[in-house]
């Protein structure tokens, strides 16, 4: 798409949550007839946005006129069996994701990430080390996407020479046609939404490599050579991909598997660019108590990768990671009360994401899990569990299935509500142990986003400070 293409053109944008209202306001500027419509009713705040820049919407069903466009936008929480996308699709309307459209009108270099975890804190990594580079080099950094902040709503502030930094979840890779990062992140794959992909692991990956499906050789193409669906899919040489850069925790596979890469060779975090090998920083003058575990050093990995092959130098690299305190409601230490650590990872949505934590915590623990459980198998964390937790906490629609999953290798004990379930691990938590707030579901049953809950756990850890 072009900006004489998008001129007068009829758009129908399908939800009107954050990137949905985004991507009308964006079209709206750009001189397309914009009509949003909504299967649930809006807020007081959308809805006077959406009047205050001419918008027509529609809220609570959708009606026949989002089929009068030249092309839709779809919101990435729809899914694509629901009828709303089966008529649009009847009427051979064609479907773009809100990345797909901010793109169009993006003058910066793109840092594209995506993978089933560590996505947040690689996308937040890079752009804390662009930040520091920017600094001294004059140009801005902004991040977006699956991150929280519409890509479309920030598009329009770039300037050529800028980095935007955009994570991506494989919902809105679904409908990018024409979407190209300079460089591509690939943190990792594992089974997650396997509900919306049929139970299809081929359908997921299918979506996720829709990251690079437009890119060309002198792009950058950034990936996990430990996780072994990406070091089977690119160690087929036979399809075409832009210059692989991987990265691992084995500095030997990750040699093999390309010229360029990120590894840890002994203790140090090194690169090899170019021809060039670079001793970045120390596991120890990176790890803090807010940022550790093993995952998260293959984050650091990757985004060291992506930031190296964009031309950044070693020096912004270690301020950055020196100075990285982590992510919100991703391993995220809240405080200790009464000799007892709390961590709030609400941000695990998958059962790989709460094995990640089970293995980054020290010692033993009590575990509060559950939420909407995603198709996966339980079963698969019973040796983490046993050798870790000490009593599971389970809330939420999964708790049932927790409580069959482990109880005969745990006792669990069920709460049916997050707050009832802090009581409990407050009850049975003793000096010197860990509680771990890592759901490995996701958090729709009771809560707008991971976001939500995340708060909602520490806030019911401030009442018991307090």
């Amino acid at each position: 798409m072009n900006a004489e293409r998008i001129k007068g053109s009829s758009v129908s944008v399908i939800g009107a949550k954050r990137s949905g209202i985004a991507a009308a306001l964006l079209l709206r500027e750009r001189g397309a007839d914009v009509f949003v419509s909504d299967s649930e009713p809006l807020g007081g705040h959308e809805r006077a946005l959406l009047r205050q820049n001419g918008i027509s919407f529609e809220e609570g069903g959708h009606s026949g006129r989002i089929l009068g466009a030249d092309f839709a936008v779809v919101s990435p929480g729809i899914p694509p069996h629901v009828q709303v996308m089966r008529l649009l699709e009847q009427q051979h309307i064609t479907l773009f994701s809100e990345i797909e459209v901010a793109s169009w009108f993006c003058p910066a270099r793109i840092i594209g990430i995506t993978g089933t975890d560590g996505k947040t804190t690689t996308a937040t990594l890079i752009a804390a080390i662009c930040a520091v580079d920017a600094a001294e080099r004059g140009y801005r950094v902004f991040s977006a996407g699956n991150i929280g902040i519409p890509f479309s709503s920030v598009v329009g502030e770039m300037n050529r020479g800028d980095i935007a930094v955009v994570e991506l979840s494989s919902y809105q890779l679904e409908r990018c046609e024409t979407f190209r990062p300079d460089i591509a992140v690939i943190t990792n794959i594992m089974p997650d939404h396997l509900d919306r992909y049929e139970g299809s692991m081929q359908r997921y990956a299918a979506a996720k490599y829709r990251i690079y499906a437009n890119q060309k050789k002198d792009d950058r193409l950034v990936y996990n050579a430990d996780n072994e669906i990406l070091r089977a899919h690119f160690g087929d040489r036979g399809r075409f991909v832009p210059g692989l850069v991987p990265f691992g925790m084995d500095r030997e596979r990750v040699a093999e598997a390309g010229e360029q890469y990120a590894a840890m060779d002994g203790e140090w975090l090194t690169t090899v660019i170019d021809g060039r090998k670079e001793r970045v920083i120390s596991d120890d003058g990176l790890l803090k108590r807010s940022f550790r575990g093993g995952h998260n050093l293959e984050n650091a990995l990757a985004a060291v990768a992506a930031v190296k092959v964009s031309g950044i130098g070693v020096l912004p690299i270690r301020q950055a990671l020196r100075d990285f305190g982590g992510v919100e409601h991703r391993q995220e230490y809240v405080g200790t009360i009464n000799g007892v650590d709390w961590i709030n990872d609400s941000k695990a949505t998958n059962l790989n994401a709460l094995r990640r934590a089970l293995e980054a915590v020290p010692g033993k623990m009590v575990l509060i899990a559950g939420g909407r459980e995603k198709g996966d198998d339980f079963g698969e964390l019973e040796k983490q569990v046993k050798e870790k937790v000490s009593m599971l906490v389970a809330f939420g629609e999964s708790r049932d299935k927790f409580a069959s999953a482990f109880s005969s290798v745990v006792r669990v004990v069920q709460a049916g509500t997050l707050e009832e379930a802090v009581e409990l691990a407050v009850q049975q938590a003793v000096a010197g142990e860990t509680v771990l707030f890592s759901p490995g579901c996701s958090s729709f049953d009771m809560f707008e986003n991971y976001e939500v809950r995340g708060a909602v756990f520490k806030q019911c850890i401030r009442e018991i400070a307090e």
